[in-house]
């Protein structure tokens, strides 16, 4: 039996959690049972609850090639952002604290202080016929006519990682900040080689924090409506800009909601997936 005090703190931490629980239901959870009961709706003159919009979507061999380029997209975007932000990561955990680790930390950070929108316009002026890479790669003569950047996967995918490398990074940093220095002083005093060290002991012990930073850049990636849109140039079909399309040009409100929810049960997938591994190399690293 719980004494009358346990029971006084219990209500009291109840109270300060009712609030936001209130709502997360509100605003979070009750949009999408919405959704998924507008999925779940014939569409036309039709009423009750029917699969049909599900079967309509995964028996059309172009819904499931957009699905595809959504994730294969958000994949191709992490790892870039893993190949990338890791070394300029371990560059800032061996960096002394002063002004150097400063001025690195403001640089890893100032993408997040820039509208999204305003970095995809800056990447049409790099990526364009006109653009940086096309006028230097013409200027040292290493082409003859402008390189076709946008409206092409690679376009998507080297604005997308630019734009998403911080939720990269600043896990990374906050993984390789938990490190014992003393690790790689002991390896090295072994014989240890710099590779070895950083395979064996750097690496594994920085899972969890590529785990976390490939679960932020994937599901932002993924999601994301503006960057894709815009570099694309409307060619490349994705499932953000296919949801607007059925929802805001065509007004099938039931497919849109159908294609939301396909979009978010593979996210959750693939955050699901994602978790269990990290929780199994947060047990390895603590063996």
């Amino acid at each position: 039996m719980m004494s009358a005090k346990a029971l006084l703190k219990a209500g009291k931490g109840w109270a300060l959690v009712l609030p936001l629980t209130l709502f997360l239901l509100s605003f979070y959870l009750a949009p999408i049972v919405l959704m998924v009961i507008t999925s779940l709706s014939p569409g036309g003159d039709g009423g009750g609850l029917s699969p049909s919009q599900y079967v309509k979507f995964f028996g059309d061999g172009f819904n499931l090639k957009v699905l595809w380029e959504t994730v294969w997209l958000g994949i191709k975007t992490t790892l870039v952002c893993l190949l990338l932000g890791y070394p300029l990561a371990l560059l800032h955990s061996r960096t002394r604290p002063g002004n150097w680790r400063s001025i690195l930390t403001f640089l890893i950070v100032l993408p997040l202080l820039t509208s999204a929108v305003v970095r995809t316009f800056a990447w049409i002026v790099i990526l364009g016929r006109q653009g940086v890479i096309n006028s230097t790669l013409l200027s040292l003569s290493l082409i003859e006519e402008p390189l076709r950047l946008l409206s092409t996967h690679h376009g998507v995918v080297a604005a997308l990682s630019q734009i998403q490398m911080p939720l990269m990074i600043l896990p990374l940093i906050a993984a390789m900040a938990r490190l014992d220095p003393n690790l790689e002083s002991a390896s090295a005093s072994l014989g240890g080689t710099s590779w070895r060290t950083f395979w064996r002991i750097t690496l594994p012990l920085t899972l969890p924090g590529i785990i976390s930073g490939s679960l932020l850049v994937f599901s932002a990636s993924v999601s994301s409506f503006i960057t894709p849109s815009v570099i694309g140039g409307g060619r490349i079909m994705f499932m953000p800009m296919y949801i607007y399309q059925q929802a805001i040009s065509l007004f099938d409100f039931p497919f849109a909601a159908t294609i939301s929810t396909v979009l978010l049960v593979t996210v959750l997938l693939v955050v699901v997936l994602l978790s269990s591994l990290g929780r199994l190399t947060r047990s390895y690293t603590h063996t």
